[in-house]
Formats: structure tokens, sequence, C-alpha cells
């Protein structure tokens, strides 16, 4: 019966498993295999644009760590709105804490030539390629 279905394609020829493989790629059971912000990386030829999405951060909000040849960035909110009616109780009470960080290897990257810039909830990280060795060469006198 289950070949008749327009959905017997799948490995799985269960019709109950194709929707709970559905239910499980909008709504992860693990926190851990969403990333903290979204970001896109890409090769400009002789350096690297790291752009990340942080929407509602202010730019002090953001902070920047470069260490051992591993970037970090971390973004965190501390923002209260609280709306009460004439007696002073809540009638809406919202807050929104918490950071977000994540780290990227930085190797082959020139640490001391790293820019940023945030505009319009986009932090943008110039990284510069370190160029490629040149081989050296020199002549030893014998003695």
């Amino acid at each position: 019966m289950y070949s008749l279905l327009p959905f017997g394609r799948y490995t799985n020829n269960s019709l109950n498993s194709l929707f709970d493989d559905f239910e499980r790629s909008f709504f992860p059971v693990d926190r851990s295999q969403m990333p903290a912000f979204r970001t896109d990386i890409k090769d400009e030829g002789d350096h690297f644009l790291l752009e990340a999405d942080l929407p509602g951060f202010q730019k002090e909000d953001i902070d920047l760590h470069l260490q051992d040849g591993l970037l970090t960035i971390t973004a965190k909110h501390d923002e209260t709105t609280e709306n009460k009616d004439e007696n002073g109780k809540y009638v809406c009470r919202e807050r929104r804490v918490g950071s977000f960080t994540r780290s990227f290897n930085v190797s082959g990257i020139q640490e001391d030539a790293i820019s940023a810039s945030y505009e319009n909830g986009v932090l943008k990280l110039t990284l510069p390629k370190q160029g490629e060795p040149e081989p050296q060469s020199r002549k030893i006198a014998i003695q």
C-alpha cells in the first residue's frame, strides 16, 4: 500500500516517519544544532569577509576577542520593557536578557590587520589572508 503513496520515494516507507522527520527539522530537540547567530563567510581573494547577523544589538553590546588563533564574537542583550496600569500594577512586563557567543579559527589570517564594522544589524569583519611564504634561498660559503 505504501508504494502507491507519493511519499513512497523516501528510504523509510512509513508516512508517520516522514512527518516525524519534518517536525524534527523545524523543531530540533538539541539546541546545540542551531548556531547562536547566522554568519556568511566569503572568499574575496586577498581576504575573507565574515558577515554576522546581530539584529537588535548596539555596537557597544558586541565584543570581539582574539586569542591563540581563535576569534570569539560575543553579543549581550540587557533590555527591559515595562507597561503598568494607573495603579502601578504590571499589565505586561517583557525582559530580554541573554548573550550569544561564537568562535572561529583564524589560522592563516593576518591577526593584526583584522578590521570590523557594524551597521544595520550586520557585523562585518575583514580577515586578510597571510601571504604565501616566499621560498628563501641563500648561498652558503665553504670554509
